[in-house]
């Protein structure tokens, strides 16, 4: 894997055409706005070894996305470590979730980043193709993005 340039990296997850799973990734997007170039941002609609390679090499993720629940009302956004995930095995549209690609990292020993946030909004199983966010999803949206901007100062960003 190649050097970073930049030692933090803002990982908006989702699918611009399940509607609300796309939330990681305009959050994303207006993080990118003002983080300007203390931090990589991507975009992505990947999963399992793609999300590992992707993270391979930084030293800290924000990671932004949408989970499904059912405890929560959708617009909730859950704060996670990747400690949280140690004995989580997910069910996930994405076939390996994160606790897998953060437990196979581990057993790889591959340069992994030592911090991840995750911030991951509730929403309705996305099985419906739709491009757009509900308005619940909407209205919650600039508290994601909040959220993401406090976690990101804290690094200097």
């Amino acid at each position: 894997m190649s050097v970073r340039q930049n030692k933090i990296l803002v990982l908006g997850l989702g699918n611009d055409i399940l509607g609300d799973d796309a939330v990681g990734l305009h959050a994303a997007r207006e993080l990118q706005k003002v983080i300007q170039d203390n931090a990589d941002v991507v975009e992505a609609v990947i999963s399992g070894f793609e999300i590992m390679d992707v993270l391979e090499g930084y030293e800290k993720v924000l990671l932004l996305d949408a989970v499904v629940t059912n405890q929560h009302p959708t617009g909730t956004i859950l704060e996670l470590s990747k400690e949280q995930f140690k004995n989580v095995v997910a069910i996930s549209p994405h076939y390996m979730g994160l606790p897998e690609v953060f437990l196979l990292a581990e057993e790889m020993k591959i340069n992994f980043p030592k911090e991840i946030r995750i911030l991951a909004m509730e929403i309705k199983p996305p099985y419906e193709v739709r491009e757009g966010l509900s308005a619940d999803v909407m209205n919650a949206l600039p508290d994601l993005i909040s959220k993401g901007k406090e976690v990101l100062s804290k690094w200097s960003c």
